[in-house]
């Protein structure tokens, strides 16, 4: 395979690298630029593409801390809940897939955050979301320039930024189920120096009950975060700015991938049964992030960056009994075997009832530099960039088996087996990426140029023994693809505005694709118009996504239609088109009362057009955890300063967990329910800087089916009231 250890080392020893950074200063600021990647609401209105923010007072009127709630409020995103509280997002964006949003570029700060964004692009790990200073969501053409992943779009969460002041803020909550959490901030600037020093801790019982046991269902989540600048005086020749930025998390968590028959689900939705007991998520992640800004002209800049992530993770969790995945022994007890469901109850004993350590290893680092440059040509204005990345991730995989006996109902320890081939390997990834992206300005209309070139060489090897002394299989892949976008705004006035673009999208397959996988391709076009006055603000767009090449990477949590769970499988051609509104407005304003209103609605239609050569995949098939119909209507009544009250209501259709639902033929439990959920929101300012807040999670108790993958019904999280305080000084 091709290395590129010289490039990175050299551009290491540089100590630069470039980060994609929004050009919200002038060239000849010596501050750091904003790690944003649109800017503001405001800055939406005369982007060529789609866009949406949540900003921090978005955020704090809500108080959520699963991203899974967050990302209602953006149209044209999909999640799929899991556990209950969002510790492993499953995002996914205009029909990419959701699963462990792996089909996405997921960044904070502008840097990309998954484990292993090309080697194994599941992304295990996600920052916490209770820290969120604000998230972005990009789509359209503008996503070349944030790759790997550029069919659906790019997600970036912003951190707490270094304070121009001294400043900082204390917030404490507590809920049900035990739930505890805590965010601190510090910060300040003082003549050429700021920092900012931050934790926030999260922590709950959980709202399962496993038979037999006393073990909670929850977790417990400590991050900590530690940022310094440095900036040049503003005498000095040469403007710059420096930051560093260093993050560590760790999760200790409860949770499972077994779920229930519809039977016991009907009957419990919370109950967990007696083999998940010992399943445990363990992980710890460190980051660390180094910025440069240099001014280099009037309007001339160089911003880099060097990055590394770090994440360790052992998810021990039950895989099968008896010979028998966990998931076929759910479906057996779903279609009436009376010896399945006794197995699942406690109620008969079953011998090689097998527990994995799924113990990873994943490594992520690179380096990037992009030079921006603003000039007039004619009556025509460019603002142009172009940048390069060098890429390195890797996953090393080391996950023993150990077995135990199901006897009275208890879990009974009896052997470990080493592991050798697919739970024993390595997987990892170069990648150089290079990019031009061209925004010009010709009276009121905006266009938008871009190009993107990714070139991907992936190994992968598995070993024999587990001593790794013989290799049993190695592959090799090598992807390379050029993509091309161009979108375009009108602006009608001061108030309309009419868009359009296309872009070519790729995805990498993974480093356990066999030689010769090619990537996901795609070309995805939108099309629509953007209205923005005051307080009020619109848009629809229509979008359409042809897919020359659709891959599945197959994992546990999502096995392929060929039923594998290691590497990708190709689905070839597949469609999906939908539309998108959203809508920001104020329903009433008087008397020093306001009302606003969010609207965010998402209509899709995805269908695989071409039949695999093994029939696994079939055309006209669906696309698994795709809603057709999905809704978010946030309404509030608020005395700014003073108080505020907000009502969200979530409308999600049912999804199909995999490609077969659909057919006349095709096996039951094959789908989740659709549900409505209603969350209430209310706070009061006991003082300009003391702030009192109740909230309350799924208001009526509706509990649905909304996963079963990979083993059996899983419930969203029940009505759950929490109080807090949030005090800045």
């Amino acid at each position: 395979m091709k290395r590129r250890n010289a490039p990175l080392a050299l551009c290491a020893l540089g100590g630069a690298s470039a980060l994609l950074l929004a050009e919200t200063l002038a060239a000849d600021s010596n501050r750091l630029p904003s790690v944003d990647i649109i800017g503001s609401n405001e800055d939406t209105f005369s982007l060529s593409g789609s866009a949406h923010v949540l900003s921090n007072e978005d955020l704090e009127k809500k108080e959520y801390t699963d991203v899974h709630r967050m990302l209602r409020d953006v149209p044209g995103v999909y999640v799929q809940e899991e556990e209950g509280y969002g510790l492993r997002p499953n995002i996914g964006i205009r029909g990419t897939g959701t699963n462990r949003s792996d089909r996405i570029t997921v960044m904070e700060d502008g840097i990309p955050i998954a484990p292993a964004p090309y080697a194994a692009p599941a992304a295990y790990y996600f920052p916490s979301a209770g820290r969120f200073h604000g998230v972005e969501v990009l789509k359209g053409p503008d996503t070349l320039r944030y790759g790997p992943f550029t069919v659906g779009g790019a997600l970036n969460v912003l951190s707490t930024p270094i304070p121009t002041d001294e400043a900082g803020m204390v917030q404490l909550e507590a809920g049900e189920d035990r739930h505890q959490r805590g965010h601190v901030w510090y910060g300040a600037s003082e003549g050429q120096w700021g920092f900012l020093l931050e934790t926030h801790q999260q922590r709950s019982d959980g709202f399962k009950d496993v038979d037999r046991s006393n073990r909670d269902t929850g977790f417990d989540k400590q991050d900590y975060v530690a940022k310094l600048r440095w900036t040049s005086p503003d005498t000095a020749d040469v403007k710059q700015a420096v930051e560093l930025k260093l993050s560590h998390s760790s999760e200790v968590s409860n949770h499972s991938y077994l779920g229930l028959t519809d039977r016991d689900f009907s009957d419990d939705a919370n109950r967990r049964y007696g083999l998940s007991a010992f399943d445990q998520m363990d992980n710890d992640h460190d980051g660390v992030a180094l910025r440069h800004h240099l001014v280099l002209g009037s309007d001339t800049s160089l911003e880099t960056a060097l990055y590394r992530n770090k994440f360790q993770r052992n998810w021990f969790k039950v895989a099968s009994a008896g010979g028998q995945s966990i998931g076929d022994l759910i479906e057996d007890a779903n279609n009436g075997d009376a010896n399945a469901q006794a197995i699942l109850d406690g109620d008969q004993d079953v011998a090689d009832v097998r527990l994995k350590n799924n113990n990873r290893e994943y490594t992520s680092e690179g380096i990037q530099t992009e030079l921006s440059h603003g000039f007039e040509w004619g009556s025509v204005r460019h603002d142009l960039v172009a940048g390069v990345r060098f890429h390195q991730d890797e996953v090393d995989r080391y996950q023993p088996i150990e077995v135990f006996e199901q006897q009275n109902g208890s879990l009974v320890r009896s052997g470990y087996i080493e592991p050798t081939g697919g739970d024993n390997r390595v997987e990892e990834a170069d990648a150089f990426s290079a990019w031009m992206v061209d925004h010009i300005r010709l009276d009121q209309l905006l266009l938008t140029a871009s190009l993107r070139y990714e070139d991907v060489d992936s190994e992968a090897k598995r070993y024999a023994d587990p001593g790794r002394n013989v290799v049993s299989q190695r592959v090799d892949n090598q992807v390379d693809e050029l993509m091309a976008g161009l979108g375009a705004t009108w602006l009608l006035d001061d108030h309309w505005a009419l868009l359009a673009g296309v872009h070519q999208g790729f995805a990498p397959p993974g480093a356990s694709a066999a030689e010769g996988t090619d990537p996901e391709k795609s070309v995805n076009y939108e099309a629509g118009v953007r209205y923005w006055s005051g307080p009020f603000s619109a848009d629809a767009i229509a979008f359409f996504s042809d897919y020359e090449n659709t891959v599945n990477n197959c994992s546990v949590a999502a096995p392929c239609p060929n039923g594998d769970t290691i590497g990708s499988q190709s689905f070839g051609e597949s469609q999906v088109q939908g539309l998108e509104l959203g809508l920001n407005s104020r329903l009433w304003q008087g008397n020093g009362l306001t009302a606003p209103v969010r609207l965010a609605y998402t209509y899709t239609d995805g269908e695989i057009t071409e039949t695999a050569d093994d029939l696994s995949v079939q055309d006209g098939d669906v696309l698994p955890y795709l809603p057709e119909n999905q809704l978010s209507l946030t309404l509030g009544l608020e005395r700014p300063a003073q108080w505020g009250a907000y009502l969200t209501t979530t409308y999600v259709d049912e999804v199909c967990v995999d490609n077969t639902c659909d057919r006349s033929n095709g096996p039951a439990f094959r789908s989740t329910d659709d549900y409505l959920v209603v969350d209430l929101a209310a706070s009061y300012y006991l003082r300009s800087n003391v702030e009192v807040y109740a909230k309350v999670d799924n208001l009526f108790d509706d509990q649905e089916i909304v996963a079963r993958s990979p083993d059996g019904a899983r419930p969203n999280s029940p009505r759950t009231a929490y109080m807090g305080v949030r005090v800045g000084f």
